[in-house]
């Protein structure tokens, strides 16, 4: 998918600030953050949502959620909090066609959150 954003910066062809990868995730900065810690956490293969995922890709699914909490404890949110959150769809506020998570804290989270 190299029209995708988020394939294009997997692939390395679009700079990020990577703070963590492995072969199937790669965790980079958000370059316009919501808060004072602000991690998208992308497999590295192509899924537009949660909704084009498959039993096929439980796997990667759970691997995506022990990285986020890895990240959250070494990001300094374990003893305050964080919140992790998936946008689907245009209503849901996902901008970008490729499954991603983020990863917010360093400040109190409102809620709701929009």
């Amino acid at each position: 998918m190299a029209e995708c954003l988020f394939c294009r910066i997997v692939a390395k062809e679009i700079p990020s600030k990577v703070v963590y990868e492995d072969k199937q995730v790669l965790a980079f900065h958000d370059i316009n953050p919501a808060a004072p810690v602000h991690v998208l956490i992308v497999p590295k293969q192509h899924r537009t949502s949660l909704l084009d995922v498959t039993p096929d890709d439980q796997a990667v699914l759970g691997h995506l959620q022990l990285v986020a909490g890895q990240l959250a404890r070494e990001l300094g949110l374990e003893e305050r909090g964080f919140r992790l959150v998936s946008n689907c769809g245009e209503e849901g506020g996902q901008t970008i066609g490729h499954l991603h998570f983020h990863l917010l804290g360093g400040r109190t989270l409102q809620w709701p959150p929009g």
